[in-house]
Protein backbone atom coordinates (compact mmCIF):
# COMPACT_ATOMS: atom_id res chain seq x y z
CA UNK A 1 0.00 0.00 0.00
CA UNK A 2 1.72 3.37 -0.85
CA UNK A 3 1.76 5.59 1.47
CA UNK A 4 0.51 9.28 0.98
CA UNK A 5 2.39 12.38 2.77
CA UNK A 6 -0.12 14.63 4.90
CA UNK A 7 0.90 17.00 7.57
CA UNK A 8 -0.06 17.04 11.13
CA UNK A 9 -2.64 19.51 10.60
CA UNK A 10 -3.98 17.60 7.32
CA UNK A 11 -4.30 14.49 9.93
CA UNK A 12 -6.29 16.42 12.82
CA UNK A 13 -8.34 17.62 10.40
CA UNK A 14 -9.54 14.45 9.06
CA UNK A 15 -9.31 12.78 12.33
CA UNK A 16 -11.93 15.63 13.64
CA UNK A 17 -14.29 14.98 10.51
CA UNK A 18 -14.15 11.11 11.10
CA UNK A 19 -15.09 11.86 14.82
CA UNK A 20 -17.86 14.19 14.11
CA UNK A 21 -19.31 11.87 11.03
CA UNK A 22 -19.22 8.73 13.80
CA UNK A 23 -20.77 10.33 16.53
CA UNK A 24 -23.04 13.25 15.72
CA UNK A 25 -23.97 12.69 12.11
CA UNK A 26 -24.30 8.58 11.98
CA UNK A 27 -27.02 8.94 15.62
CA UNK A 28 -28.72 12.11 13.56
CA UNK A 29 -29.08 9.58 10.33
CA UNK A 30 -30.10 6.44 11.95
CA UNK A 31 -32.81 8.34 14.10
CA UNK A 32 -34.01 10.02 11.17
CA UNK A 33 -34.38 6.81 9.24
CA UNK A 34 -36.29 5.15 12.26
CA UNK A 35 -38.63 8.53 12.26
CA UNK A 36 -39.35 7.89 8.78
CA UNK A 37 -40.12 4.45 8.99
CA UNK A 38 -42.60 5.06 11.46
CA UNK A 39 -44.50 6.99 9.00
CA UNK A 40 -45.78 3.26 7.84
CA UNK A 41 -45.30 2.61 3.69
CA UNK A 42 -41.44 2.85 3.02
CA UNK A 43 -42.07 2.92 -1.15
CA UNK A 44 -43.61 6.42 -1.26
CA UNK A 45 -41.96 8.11 2.11
CA UNK A 46 -39.87 10.55 0.64
CA UNK A 47 -37.86 11.50 4.27
CA UNK A 48 -37.15 7.62 4.26
CA UNK A 49 -35.11 7.78 1.04
CA UNK A 50 -33.40 10.99 2.05
CA UNK A 51 -32.34 9.57 5.22
CA UNK A 52 -31.44 6.28 3.50
CA UNK A 53 -29.37 8.79 0.90
CA UNK A 54 -27.87 10.32 3.92
CA UNK A 55 -26.64 7.58 4.81
CA UNK A 56 -25.02 6.01 2.33
CA UNK A 57 -22.90 9.33 1.87
CA UNK A 58 -21.53 9.57 5.33
CA UNK A 59 -20.63 5.62 5.62
CA UNK A 60 -18.71 5.82 2.26
CA UNK A 61 -17.16 9.40 3.48
CA UNK A 62 -16.25 7.34 6.88
CA UNK A 63 -14.63 4.82 4.83
CA UNK A 64 -12.84 7.03 2.55
CA UNK A 65 -11.34 8.87 5.80
CA UNK A 66 -10.45 5.76 7.53
CA UNK A 67 -8.70 4.60 4.27
CA UNK A 68 -6.72 7.89 4.02
CA UNK A 69 -5.90 7.82 7.40
CA UNK A 70 -4.19 4.30 7.28
CA UNK A 71 -2.31 5.16 3.77
CA UNK A 72 -0.84 8.71 5.67
CA UNK A 73 2.21 8.78 6.36
CA UNK A 74 2.10 12.00 8.59
CA UNK A 75 5.11 14.54 8.38
CA UNK A 76 5.73 17.05 11.32
CA UNK A 77 7.74 19.59 9.66
CA UNK A 78 8.55 21.55 13.03
CA UNK A 79 10.39 18.41 14.20
CA UNK A 80 12.55 18.23 10.94
CA UNK A 81 15.71 19.81 10.39
CA UNK A 82 15.86 23.70 9.06
CA UNK A 83 18.52 22.74 5.95
CA UNK A 84 16.73 25.91 3.82
CA UNK A 85 15.68 23.11 1.72
CA UNK A 86 12.22 22.93 0.05
CA UNK A 87 10.48 19.65 1.52
CA UNK A 88 7.33 18.34 1.71
CA UNK A 89 5.00 20.64 4.39
CA UNK A 90 7.34 23.57 4.89
CA UNK A 91 5.79 26.99 4.40
CA UNK A 92 7.94 28.84 1.33
CA UNK A 93 7.90 32.57 0.70
CA UNK A 94 8.65 33.14 -3.46
CA UNK A 95 9.12 36.72 -5.57
CA UNK A 96 7.95 36.47 -8.73
CA UNK A 97 10.46 38.25 -10.83
CA UNK A 98 8.59 39.62 -13.49
CA UNK A 99 5.64 41.12 -11.29
CA UNK A 100 7.61 41.40 -8.23
CA UNK A 101 4.93 40.43 -6.52
CA UNK A 102 5.35 38.18 -2.92
CA UNK A 103 3.55 34.23 -2.94
CA UNK A 104 3.39 32.41 -0.01
CA UNK A 105 2.91 28.48 -0.21
CA UNK A 106 2.78 25.83 2.15
CA UNK A 107 3.54 22.47 0.22
CA UNK A 108 0.43 20.00 1.67
CA UNK A 109 -0.61 16.68 0.90
CA UNK A 110 -3.55 16.19 -2.28
CA UNK A 111 -6.29 15.81 0.49
CA UNK A 112 -4.94 19.33 2.09
CA UNK A 113 -4.71 21.58 -0.76
CA UNK A 114 -6.91 24.66 -0.83
CA UNK A 115 -5.39 27.63 -2.90
CA UNK A 116 -7.85 30.45 -1.35
CA UNK A 117 -5.87 29.06 2.15
CA UNK A 118 -2.11 29.15 0.21
CA UNK A 119 -1.48 25.46 0.43
CA UNK A 120 -0.57 24.13 -2.39
CA UNK A 121 -0.27 20.06 -3.37
CA UNK A 122 2.85 18.69 -3.75
CA UNK A 123 1.65 17.14 -7.14
CA UNK A 124 1.22 20.46 -8.12
CA UNK A 125 3.60 22.29 -10.68
CA UNK A 126 4.69 25.04 -8.61
CA UNK A 127 5.27 22.79 -5.81
CA UNK A 128 7.42 20.03 -8.01
CA UNK A 129 9.67 22.92 -9.30
CA UNK A 130 10.57 23.97 -5.12
CA UNK A 131 11.09 20.52 -4.34
CA UNK A 132 14.74 20.18 -3.51
CA UNK A 133 15.54 23.61 -3.95
CA UNK A 134 16.75 26.36 -1.39
CA UNK A 135 16.80 29.73 -0.55
CA UNK A 136 18.07 32.02 -2.98
CA UNK A 137 17.63 29.89 -5.75
CA UNK A 138 15.40 30.86 -8.91
CA UNK A 139 13.20 28.27 -9.88
CA UNK A 140 11.16 28.46 -13.32
CA UNK A 141 7.62 27.00 -13.57
CA UNK A 142 5.80 25.89 -16.47
CA UNK A 143 2.19 27.42 -16.50
CA UNK A 144 0.06 27.10 -18.50
CA UNK A 145 0.27 31.07 -19.51
CA UNK A 146 4.20 30.02 -19.59
CA UNK A 147 6.99 30.05 -17.57
CA UNK A 148 7.69 32.57 -14.90
CA UNK A 149 10.56 32.66 -12.38
CA UNK A 150 10.90 32.87 -9.27
CA UNK A 151 13.11 33.07 -6.32
CA UNK A 152 13.11 31.51 -2.89
CA UNK A 153 12.80 34.06 -0.30
CA UNK A 154 12.65 31.63 2.88
CA UNK A 155 11.43 28.13 3.86
CA UNK A 156 9.90 27.83 6.97
CA UNK A 157 8.91 25.09 9.41
CA UNK A 158 5.61 26.47 10.75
Amino acid sequence: MPQVPMTKAGEAALRAELQHLKTVERPRIIQAIAEAREHGDLKENAEYHAAREQQGFAEGRIQEIEGKLAEARVIDVTQLPRTGKVIFGVTVTLLNLDSEETLRYQIVGDDESDVKRNKISISSPVARALIGKEEGDVVVVRTPSGEVEYEIESVEHL
